[in-house]
């Protein structure tokens, strides 16, 4: 099983024209301490979210959630996800293919032996799981999440965030 995380265009080559390059989404981060994280997190939460953990697969009650809604980071409620890019992996982890645009950020990941693409929360930071290449189209990208990174919220109870 391949990783690989999408838009990793850090190193390409500049163009030599004086056309601008597009402005990526600005997104206002939250930078609290880790007392802060600790008081705002349970200790799973805090694990996953600002350690890098792994929760148990098939131990979140959202890798079964199929209501229409948002998912949002657990840590600062920033939307990531729309229900509509949820997908069944069979995995044992919430999976979608494809974020909200600007609303997760990517980084390699050393931790095992084989690289690996981590991919964390545009706002806080907070760790949310890793993309793999076996997914389903439009992308073909797995976005593997830890449930307890995440919030559910429902269409019908209004704007997350």
């Amino acid at each position: 099983m391949r990783e690989q995380g999408p838009g990793n265009d850090r190193h390409a080559a500049e163009d030599d024209d004086d056309t601008p390059a597009p402005q990526k989404l600005k997104t206002p981060k939250l930078d609290l301490s880790r007392p802060q994280w600790r008081e705002r997190l349970s200790e799973e939460e805090f694990r996953v979210l600002r350690l890098q953990g792994t929760e148990r697969a098939f131990t979140s009650p959202l890798y079964l959630e199929q209501r229409a809604g948002t998912y949002v980071c657990r840590g600062c409620s920033f939307p990531l996800f729309s229900s509509e890019s949820k997908f069944e992996s069979g995995t044992g982890w919430p999976s979608f293919f494809t974020p909200i645009e600007g609303h997760v950020e990517t980084a390699e990941d050393h931790h095992m032996l084989v690289q690996r693409v981590e991919y964390h929360c545009a706002r806080c930071g907070g760790h949310h799981g890793h993309v793999f290449t076996d997914g389903p189209e439009p992308t073909g990208l797995r976005y593997c999440n830890n449930g307890v990174s995440l919030k559910f919220v429902p269409e019908d109870e209004g704007s997350p965030g």
